[in-house]
C-alpha cells in the first residue's frame, strides 16, 4: 500500500478533504493580457527569437485560447516543443532594420489543482536523502545535478549546509522538508525587484537575505538538489493581490515527488503552488524558461525594456 506522507498542520493547514470531488467551483479562469517592448538605441537587424509566454496546457491547467501579436511583423513563425515539453514560439524576421520590438500576446488560462497535496508518495519515497530508482535518476539528472549558466556545477556549500539543518529538523521527511525550506525563505528574506538579469547564485541569496522571486526560486532549487531532490525552474504569473493593478511575471520551483510528479512551491509567497499560479514553462535552468531571448545586429548597441501586464479573473 502507498503511503500518505503528512504535512504538519502549524506549516500547511489541510483543507478538509484531501481529495475534493470536481465541480465547476474547482476551477479559476483567467486572461492575461502581456505586452513586452524593446527599444533600441538605434535601428537594428532582428536575429531569430523565441517567445515563452504561451502557458502550458496540462492536468492542472487548461489553455482554451493564445494569440501573439509581433511588431514588425515577423517573416515566419513556428510553434516549437522544447525538451521539456514546453510550447515555444520561434520567430524569424526580414533583414529590414527597426528601432523596436514589440511582443503582445493575450491568454484565456483555467487552473484546476485546488489542493497541493492531493497525492501519495511512494513507499520508498518517504525519507530523505532522496534515492530515486535507475529508471528514474536517468530522467531527472539534469534536474538532481543542475547547473546555472556561470556557475560551477557542484553544490553551493551555503545551501549544502541549510539543506543538512533542513534535514535534521524534518526528521528526514521530504514534505515536511520542503515546507520548512518553504517558509525559512520566504520569512527569512527580503523580497526585492529586479526586472532584467540572470538569477543571482544560491550562496549569495542567502547571505544577503534578499532576492527576487527568480533569486529565491533558484536557492530553493539548490537547497533541494543538495537534499537528492530533483528541482526545476518555472516561469509563469501569479494572481497576486486583486485590488493592486501591479503585476509582474513570476517564479517559482517545481520538485519531482514520487507518487505525486512535479509539484510547485513558491518561497517568494511561502506557499505550496495550487489554483493562483499560471504556469508557462520550466526547466531544469533558468535560462532556458526566460521569457524572450533572442539577439540583434550590430553589437554593440543599448536597448531597454518596458512592459504592461493584466491578469484579470474570469
Amino acid at each position: 500500500m502507498n503511503l500518505l506522507l503528512a504535512i504538519p498542520s502549524s506549516l500547511f493547514p489541510l483543507p478538509s478533504s484531501l481529495f475534493p470531488l470536481p465541480s465547476s467551483l474547482d476551477t479559476v479562469r483567467y486572461q492575461i493580457e502581456h505586452t513586452t517592448q524593446y527599444i533600441y538605441s538605434q535601428a537594428v537587424t532582428l536575429q531569430p527569437h523565441v517567445v515563452r509566454l504561451r502557458p502550458r496546457s496540462d492536468g492542472c491547467q487548461t489553455l482554451h485560447s493564445f494569440t501573439i501579436t509581433v511588431t514588425p511583423q515577423p517573416k515566419q513563425q513556428a510553434q516549437i516543443i522544447d525538451l521539456d515539453g514546453n510550447s515555444l514560439v520561434q520567430l524569424w524576421f526580414d533583414p529590414t532594420p527597426t528601432e523596436s520590438l514589440v511582443i503582445h500576446t493575450v491568454s484565456d488560462i483555467e487552473t484546476h489543482r485546488i489542493n497541493p497535496f492531493d497525492y501519495f508518495l511512494e513507499p520508498w519515497a518517504v525519507s530523505l536523502p532522496a534515492d530515486y530508482p535507475v529508471s528514474l535518476w536517468v530522467q531527472l539528472q539534469p534536474y538532481i545535478l543542475g547547473q546555472q549558466p556561470g556557475y560551477t556545477s557542484s553544490i553551493d556549500p551555503i545551501a549544502a549546509q541549510l539543506a543538512q539543518d533542513l534535514w535534521f529538523q524534518a526528521n528526514g521527511e521530504p514534505l515536511t522538508f520542503l515546507s520548512l525550506l518553504n517558509q525559512q525563505i520566504y520569512q527569512g528574506c527580503q523580497y526585492t525587484i529586479r526586472e532584467t538579469g540572470d538569477p543571482m547564485p544560491a550562496g549569495v541569496t542567502w547571505n544577503q537575505r534578499s532576492g527576487t522571486c527568480r533569486d529565491f526560486a533558484v536557492l530553493f532549487m539548490e537547497v533541494c538538489r543538495a537534499i537528492g531532490l530533483a528541482a526545476r525552474f518555472v516561469s509563469g504569473y501569479q494572481e497576486g493581490d486583486p485590488d493592486t493593478p501591479d503585476f509582474h511575471l513570476h517564479a517559482w520551483a517545481e520538485v519531482y515527488l514520487p507518487g505525486g510528479g512535479w509539484r510547485g512551491y513558491d518561497p517568494t509567497q511561502g506557499l505550496a503552488v495550487a489554483d493562483r499560479h499560471i504556469a508557462l514553462v520550466a526547466s531544469a535552468s533558468s535560462r532556458y524558461a526566460a521569457p524572450v531571448a533572442g539577439s540583434f545586429t550590430p553589437g554593440g548597441i543599448q536597448s531597454s525594456m518596458t512592459y504592461q501586464l493584466a491578469i484579470a479573473p474570469l
